[in-house]
């Protein structure tokens, strides 16, 4: 055996041998996690924001439902297994009816959830699920299976280039992390009910709240009709099996407030806006099946219903602007960003408009401003055409490359670019 295998191997019996090192803060068992308390803590923090801006960034067209949402979130945390955990819980702009957690408390609550719930007890409900995934690291547990994984797929790799069945290998490990990991979300969800009913139990509300929620989900599933309900539930799972553990462990739970009052009223505005967001999902699927007219008009109803949402004012900027509308489109992503400064998305619309409008200068701060938001191909692509109409080739590279990695046919444009500045280092890079 060579010095690689063993340095290999090595690394994974250490890796492995971690499993038995770690106990879950909530359940006491023995749990594979690499990260420190306090890396959990600076990496949820760091990944918040970015995290929140690629899912409609926050809700803010009634401040007061975060905050509602915030204050019931920071009770059940108090009552956690790690309550000194620095907990943070904000709505999202977001329409599909779930919510996530990140390591060390940041937990996002899309407002496509709220819209489903019925009362504060079945907010609780979601609450609790999302403060143990959060208490118990199970994002942290996440990552450190996927860099044990890593670790294997290195040992298997090195081992397959012996073999004529390397490439065979490679694949298998592909697919065998993938169907790891999806049984062990499974694993941590039926973890996150169990023990987010105690947590809700244990702040006064009904345990029932709980049991109603899981039955919501398998309603939701059971209907569902697009890609992105698909893509909850591989992550979220509902089953038949979840409800009837939840309502075992209902009755013999005591029974709590529902707090419907302060529920309802803290849902008056989102629930009066909800006729402005089915517009706005019309919209959108309009757009998909290139009816852009038909996209604009029911945008526009959707504005005239709620104005103050700056989502659809984005929107209508991008359907102006794939219409050539180039004057009308800088004055709805505008109208956006004065309404909500705080959301990347119109920052790159109207770079857009202002690149192809002559007006450089404002371009590059509006593409740069959504940067510092989240870094997207669009924005790296767009300053990387400013750089190098400007002469600046280093830069315009550095812009290229990122937008190539994101693949398509805007990375592929990238690519061009980065050929036409530094051929042969694009060539030695290809090899």
């Amino acid at each position: 055996m060579n010095k690689g295998f063993t340095k290999l191997l090595g690394i994974l019996a250490l890796a492995t041998a971690v499993v038995g090192c770690s106990t879950n803060p909530v359940t006491g068992k023995s749990q594979l996690n690499l990260m420190s308390t306090s890396q959990e803590i600076s990496l949820g923090q760091k990944q918040y924001g970015p995290s929140q801006q690629s899912q409609g960034g926050a809700y803010d067209v009634d401040p007061e439902l975060s905050r509602y949402v915030n204050s019931v979130g920071q009770k059940l945390a108090k009552l956690s297994d790690r309550p000194s955990l620095p907990y943070e819980f904000v709505v999202l702009n977001n329409d599909v009816p779930n919510a996530w957690a990140l390591p060390g408390g940041k937990i996002a609550f899309n407002r496509g959830l709220l819209i489903h719930l019925q009362d504060e007890a079945q907010l609780a409900a979601v609450l609790g699920h999302e403060i143990v995934h959060a208490a118990a690291s199970h994002s942290a547990q996440q990552m450190s299976q996927r860099q044990l994984m890593g670790v294997g797929a290195q040992f298997a790799a090195a081992a397959a280039s012996q073999s004529r069945y390397r490439g065979l290998i490679q694949q298998g490990i592909g697919l065998g992390s993938q169907a790891f990991q999806a049984s062990y979300g499974r694993g941590q969800e039926l973890e996150a009910d169990a023990y987010g009913m105690e947590y809700m139990v244990a702040a006064g509300y009904d345990p029932q709240g709980a049991v109603e929620l899981q039955e919501t989900f398998v309603k939701l599933s059971k209907g569902r009709q697009s890609n992105w309900l698909n893509n909850l539930f591989a992550s979220h799972p509902p089953s038949e099996e979840r409800v009837a553990a939840n309502r075992e462990r209902a009755q013999q739970m005591p029974p709590g407030t529902r707090n419907k009052a302060a529920f309802d009223r803290a849902m008056r505005q989102l629930r009066k806006d909800a006729p402005a967001y089915k517009l706005h999902q019309d919209a959108l699927a309009a757009a998909n099946q290139k009816q852009l007219d038909k996209a604009l008009s029911l945008t526009e109803q959707a504005i005239r219903k709620q104005p103050k949402e700056a989502l659809f004012w984005d929107t209508k900027g991008k359907l102006l602007l794939n219409q050539k509308r180039s004057k009308s489109a800088l004055n709805a992503f505008s109208r956006a960003i004065d309404i909500n400064p705080n959301y990347f998305g119109p920052y790159v619309g109207r770079g857009i408009v202002n690149k192809n409008l002559g007006n450089e200068a404002q371009a590059k701060i509006d593409l740069e401003t959504s940067l510092s938001m989240l870094p997207t191909q669009y924005a790296t692509f767009h300053l990387g055409e400013l750089e190098l109409k400007q002469g600046n080739s280093r830069k315009a590279y550095e812009y290229y490359q990122f937008a190539a990695a994101s693949g398509g046919e805007l990375g592929q444009r990238a690519q061009q670019r980065m050929q036409q500045i530094h051929p042969q280092s694009n060539q030695s890079q290809a090899r």
